[in-house]
């Protein structure tokens, strides 16, 4: 791991009507504060929100369609774009697991490359790939609008989160494992 070169990343993203805001299970998104600020809570080994089903029935009342799962022929069409779309990028991709309803890589990203481009990069590309072996789902996307972006401050952090993407995903549909 360069991180002179690389800055490390942990993106997650969800499949479309998948792991909405307020879920039990925990989530990244704009949550209002007790001063009425909004906050999103999504930096590496902090707690995330929870549990708030007011705003998860508000976000589920707002659907376009059903929710979207993956497959596990459809999670190796996405593996093999994500690999793909990092090589052409010269981005080092140290992980990825997919699930049916979300995906997790860790990749560095070089100096200056935005990561909210980058994941925008990585969930497109995964797109046209999927689209050549399934339709595009009524709502328009496979995917939920944005995703998470950790920023992993040092090679602690990046190797936990290899960890996590890599040993600790609940029922992965494909892993994958980086040299490094």
């Amino acid at each position: 791991m360069e991180f002179d070169s690389f800055r490390y990343w942990l993106f997650t993203w969800t499949c479309y009507g998948q792991w909405l805001p307020g879920d039990r299970r925990g989530f990244v998104g704009n949550v209002r504060q007790e001063d009425g600020t909004r906050a999103i809570h999504n930096r590496f080994g902090t707690t995330c929100d929870a549990d708030i089903p007011a705003l998860e029935q508000w976000a589920r009342q707002r659907m376009a369609d059903r929710a979207v799962t993956l497959s596990r022929e459809d999670a190796g069409v996405v593996l093999a774009q994500v690999r793909e779309t990092a090589g052409v990028k010269g981005w080092p991709l140290m992980a990825a697991s997919v699930m049916f309803n979300h995906a997790h890589i860790v990749v560095g990203l070089g100096d200056g490359e935005d990561s909210r481009t980058a994941l925008t990069v990585v969930k497109a590309w995964a797109t046209r790939a999927l689209t050549k072996s399934r339709p595009v789902p009524a709502s328009g996307s496979f995917w939920t609008a944005k995703g998470s972006r950790r920023w992993l401050r040092d090679a602690r952090a990046v190797r936990d989160s290899v960890a996590y993407v890599a040993d600790k995903q609940p029922n992965p549909l494909v892993v994958w494992r980086g040299e490094g």
